[in-house]
């Protein structure tokens, strides 16, 4: 799969909903996606549950901010150089 795969599925789910909620609470739900993230890592489970929530939070709010985040990705890491 790849990312623009991954983004539109998180659309077909949940575009509307994310876009009626508005891109200030998706990002506070990224924000509590992104505690429990910190908090499984502490307790070493649920890691991979937790990482799945961030990706798809992340790209729900790429979705709601009209973002591409493939290309995005590809145009920051992909253009020779490491960023720094």
């Amino acid at each position: 799969m790849e990312l623009k795969d991954a983004q539109r599925i998180i659309d077909d789910f949940y575009g509307s909903k994310d876009r009626n909620r508005g891109i200030n609470a998706d990002l506070v739900w990224l924000g509590e996606e992104v505690g429990e993230l910190f908090k499984a890592v502490r307790e070493g489970q649920g890691i991979e549950e937790e990482l799945a929530d961030v990706f798809a939070w992340l790209l729900s709010v790429a979705n709601v901010l009209g973002v591409d985040i493939e290309t995005a990705f590809r145009n920051k890491y992909l253009t020779g150089a490491p960023p720094e």
